[in-house]
């Protein structure tokens, strides 16, 4: 029997013009016809594609963060019956819209209020906006708690740790252990990544993703937050969750249990997987991506990662163990340095310098609720921007 249009899961993609939303929309334009009913779409500025994505599959709303583009996403989808908004309220009131199923993929502490917004009409949230949990992490689980929200993990590690954890005895699980690729750096001297540029660090070996987050895995930031936000996700202290370099990008995460079992979830590198995951959980939907051939892939290597040259996994567990907004800092300081190092105004090792100077300058900072959270954020970036320029100028 078909899914008629009322069971039709609604679904609202915040993000929905980024890596992670279009992959999404990819699997809803795959998905069987009334599967999904879209609600809301919200993008940053680029028009075109959130129109055309409006468009293809009758999204009741699409919003526009940049409000200049307002007049330009009116007239793209004008006779369509798509309404449209713009602005940063627009973007909370699309994330309040009621829907079944919601993608926080709005890259950033940017994404925070948005996410929070969305937690406050229950449903099922798939978390790919990590910065959120990094930031406000007790404040998202009690939001997501008091509204009987559903958190799904999106980023392929937390959904991998999702998938093999068994959580009906916590006391029963010795570790978690997160998979990194290492990232275009991992066999480099130190030395030799000073000179390292903006356009070999976005060239990941092994995933496809926007420049920020590429940059996040060659200093390994990325794993450094995801390991905060693991902290938050699982109840398993943060000195059991452990850090791989995995070169093959191919096991995304592994539990290890008290009876000596280990537990891995593999697959091929694509995002679509774990989105898919989320989608339709808590059934699985087939998916057409490339299947892992273990025979052909021959070995899997892991190694642990090097401190010297990644300093960002120590200065995140620092982060993790101050409690507090320590989190939060280290998030806003390493956004701060990863866009002035895209833009060719901060050296790469400097990125890890600026975050960590930072958090001296802000330690000690309490985060009781979101406008704390948004005040050091604002503190974080406005030092660490005066940290940068200070050893640009040096």
């Amino acid at each position: 029997m078909g899914v008629t249009e009322t069971s039709a899961r609604s679904v609202t993609v915040l993000g929905s013009t980024g890596s992670i939303g279009r992959s999404t929309m990819a699997l809803l334009d795959a998905a069987q016809p009334g599967q999904f009913r879209v609600r809301a779409l919200v993008a940053g500025r680029d028009v075109a594609t959130l129109a055309a994505q409006a468009r293809a599959h009758r999204a009741e709303l699409a919003v526009v963060a940049d409000e200049s583009c307002h007049a330009a996403l009116k007239e793209a989808l004008a006779g369509t019956g798509i309404e449209t908004a713009a602005g940063a309220q627009a973007v909370i009131e699309a994330a309040r819209r009621p829907a079944d199923w919601t993608m926080a993929a709005i890259v950033g502490a940017v994404g925070l209020k948005s996410t929070m917004a969305a937690l406050e009409r229950g449903g099922t949230l798939a978390l790919a906006n990590k910065e959120s949990l990094v930031c406000a992490g007790q404040l998202v689980l009690d939001r997501a708690a008091a509204h009987g929200a559903t958190l799904l993990p999106v980023d392929s590690e937390h959904n991998a740790i999702f998938q093999a954890l068994d959580p009906r005895d916590p006391r029963v699980i010795e570790k978690i252990i997160l998979t990194a690729s290492g990232g275009p750096f991992r066999d480099w001297p130190l030395a030799q990544m000073r000179g390292v540029t903006p356009e070999q660090a976005v060239r990941h070996p092994v995933w496809s993703m926007g420049a920020k987050i590429s940059v996040d895995s060659a200093t390994m930031f990325n794993k450094g937050l995801e390991l905060i936000e693991a902290a938050r996700l699982f109840p398993v202290p943060s000195e059991r969750i452990e850090v791989l370099v995995h070169r093959q990008s191919t096991v995304h995460g592994m539990v290890q249990y008290s009876d000596g079992s280990l537990l891995a979830q593999l697959g091929s590198p694509d995002m679509r997987t774990p989105i898919a995951h989320c989608l339709a959980w808590p059934a699985r939907m087939a998916v057409d991506v490339p299947r892992l051939d273990l025979a052909a892939l021959g070995r899997l290597d892991f190694e642990a990662p090097d401190p010297a040259r990644f300093p960002a996994l120590r200065l995140a567990r620092e982060a993790l163990a101050a409690e507090g907004g320590a989190p939060c800092v280290l998030n806003a300081a390493n956004e701060v340095a990863v866009g002035l190092f895209l833009e060719k105004r901060l050296g790469f090792l400097d990125i890890a310098a600026v975050v960590e100077d930072t958090m001296t300058a802000l330690a000690g900072r309490g985060v009781p609720d979101l406008d704390a959270v948004l005040e050091l954020d604002r503190a974080a970036r406005h030092i660490a921007t005066g940290l940068a320029a200070h050893r640009a100028a040096a």
